[in-house]
């Protein structure tokens, strides 16, 4: 397999966990026992930022990669890899911001708030750049050197 392929397979895994750690933290908001609720403050401002350094960043850097790398002559399988990445993450932001509407106010902040609507938006130009290399281009012309 290509280094394109690998590093399109490493971003579709990068958006599923960024997906499914912030399906996590916020379901865990939601959720949050009596016990812990009143005992301790919970601040998921810097668990959300820790979460798009480690997960969000790198899977657009590694979506970006391979599209560069095949960008003139195109690849279903490749395009087919980052736009799973695009709907993985649309997806799961939708079912983070669904959750939203069941937290206590006091969780509630601009970034919990504003957080999977920017991530929505920003994976529909990762899902337009798989579609992109999914086209059929003309075939790469081999080098004859005699």
């Amino acid at each position: 397999m290509a280094i394109e392929k690998w590093l399109a397979v490493t971003s579709l895994g990068l958006f599923v966990m960024f997906a499914g750690e912030m399906i996590s933290v916020y379901n865990f908001m939601t959720n949050v026992p009596e016990e812990i609720e009143f005992s301790i403050t919970f601040n998921a401002d810097p668990k959300i930022f820790q979460f798009i350094s480690i997960g969000a960043a790198p899977a657009g850097i590694l979506a970006a990669v391979p599209f560069i790398m095949t960008r003139q002559y195109g690849s279903r399988p490749i395009g087919g890899l980052i736009i799973a990445g695009g709907v993985v993450m649309l997806l799961g932001m939708f079912v983070s911001h669904s959750l939203i509407d069941k937290m206590a106010a006091v969780y509630i902040t601009d970034v919990v708030k504003y957080t999977p609507l920017l991530f929505m938006v920003l994976s529909i130009p990762v899902i337009v750049v798989g579609v992109y290399l999914t086209k059929e281009k003309e075939k790469r012309p081999k080098k004859e050197f005699f």
